[in-house]
């Protein structure tokens, strides 16, 4: 019986990621939107944009490779395998026992790689200085990441995510200042991750100050769509990952029945609603910062979730 509950949860989990990945992202506009004054556009525009570019073949470059043709469906199942392994609902899933954090790290990777790639293949100018900057951002995003991984794995033990959350759902571990500190450095890497602002604008088409969006100018039709819910995807990760490490309440418990479904899926969407409306404040407030900032601003997070590592180090008696 708990081996088919975790198959009936992973299942329900998967459907409810594939289903709230674009609404989150129409969620996040239409906050956006509003707070500047603005009607926008209703929050399910995504899922007719997606709609709309899945009827359409896709229209590849003369001198495209199979590179071109493949990238999009690598990243878009990397990203929903990493997905599939944050818990949203309930915990116990089926894939719980290998939802490890390095290895969605490794996922994410390799999404970024298949972009950079993508971005690369045609060999238009701006589709590689996109590659070029996006992969010169990740220098500096995955060690803050792995660091943050590292702090987490000091205090649960465990890098894998299910345990981890349980740890500090218990509250054993009290108020931490290096728990603080990775967060901060998540954050940072979170938006950065997503070409949020002030890393990336995601509704801009100004080549010079594009990353996301200028490896894909060569991608059109069922590729593009791919790809948009490749990005929807990778946000709703973000935001379930942030939200069950550092909120880990509310989830229902391994082997619970459907009530306590609901009521877990009542406590995430509560949950994503928040996360939503502080993204869509925090894109409000501030503006996009110059290209050649963002190292800077990465940096940042490096050092932070440095500072966090080395404090859990010497406090522990690791050191």
């Amino acid at each position: 019986m708990l081996l088919l509950g975790a198959v009936v949860v992973q299942l329900l989990h998967v459907a409810l990621m594939l289903a709230a990945a674009p609404l989150l992202v129409g969620v996040v506009r239409w906050l956006k939107a509003r707070m500047q004054g603005r009607r926008g556009a209703s929050p399910l525009q995504p899922w007719r944009d997606l709609e709309k570019l899945l009827r359409k073949r896709p229209v590849l470059a003369a001198n495209a490779s199979l590179v071109s043709e493949v990238a999009p469906y690598v990243a878009f199942a990397a990203s929903l395998v990493a997905v599939a392994c944050v818990p949203s609902f309930s915990r116990g899933m089926l894939l719980a026992p290998v939802g490890d954090l390095i290895l969605l790290a490794g996922l994410l990777a390799l999404a970024r790689m298949a972009l950079a790639l993508v971005g690369m293949d045609v060999g238009t100018a701006f589709g590689g200085l996109g590659a070029a900057r996006e992969m010169s951002f990740s220098v500096f995003a995955e060690p803050a990441l792995l660091l943050c991984v590292l702090t987490f794995a000091i205090l649960a033990g465990t890098t894998n995510l299910d345990l981890i959350a349980a740890t500090f759902r218990d509250g054993g571990l009290g108020l931490r200042v290096s728990l603080a500190l990775a967060a901060m450095a998540m954050l940072t890497v979170a938006v950065a991750e997503n070409a949020r602002i002030p890393v990336d604008n995601p509704a801009t088409h100004l080549e010079l100050t594009m990353v996301h969006e200028a490896m894909l100018l060569e991608s059109s039709g069922r590729h593009l769509a791919l790809w948009e819910y490749q990005a929807a995807l990778k946000l709703t990760l973000w935001l379930a990952l942030l939200a069950a490490i550092f909120v880990p309440f509310g989830a229902a418990p391994a082997g619970a029945g459907p009530l306590a479904w609901v009521l877990g899926l009542a406590a995430w969407l509560l949950k994503m609603g928040v996360l939503c409306l502080a993204l869509a404040v925090f894109e409000s407030a501030i503006a996009k910062m110059r290209v050649f900032r963002v190292p800077e601003f990465l940096g940042a997070a490096l050092l932070l979730a440095l500072l966090a590592a080395a404090l859990l180090f010497v406090s522990t008696g690791l050191a």
